[in-house]
């Protein structure tokens, strides 16, 4: 069984017991996070949400939460001695999916 969930503005296709990387959640490693926001479930019986699944929910465990690599960001205007560099990493959280419930 497989669902389509929705979190940080993107829909992330899951099953159960795979491992995720998300945008950054609130909460520690080893808490639980439910999902509520099911937009498919599919599998043996199928249901498709308009736009959620009712009663449907996806559960999982945080593993641990970090930042990713960094990306550098360069601003330059030719000619007008202009040049910003800058660096970012985004956060994310790691997810382990434990169980999709109907």
């Amino acid at each position: 069984m497989y669902a389509i969930i929705e979190t940080g503005g993107k829909q992330i296709k899951v099953a159960e017991g795979q491992a995720i990387y998300v945008e950054k959640l609130a909460g520690e490693a080893d808490e639980t996070v439910t999902f509520d926001k099911v937009l498919f479930v599919g599998g043996d019986d199928v249901k498709v949400g308009s736009p959620y699944v009712e009663g449907a929910t996806v559960t999982a465990k945080i593993e641990k939460q970090g930042r990713q690599k960094k990306v550098m960001v360069y601003k330059f205007k030719p000619k007008k001695n202009y040049h910003r560099k800058q660096g970012h990493r985004q956060p994310y959280t790691k997810l382990v999916i434990d169980k999709i419930n109907l």
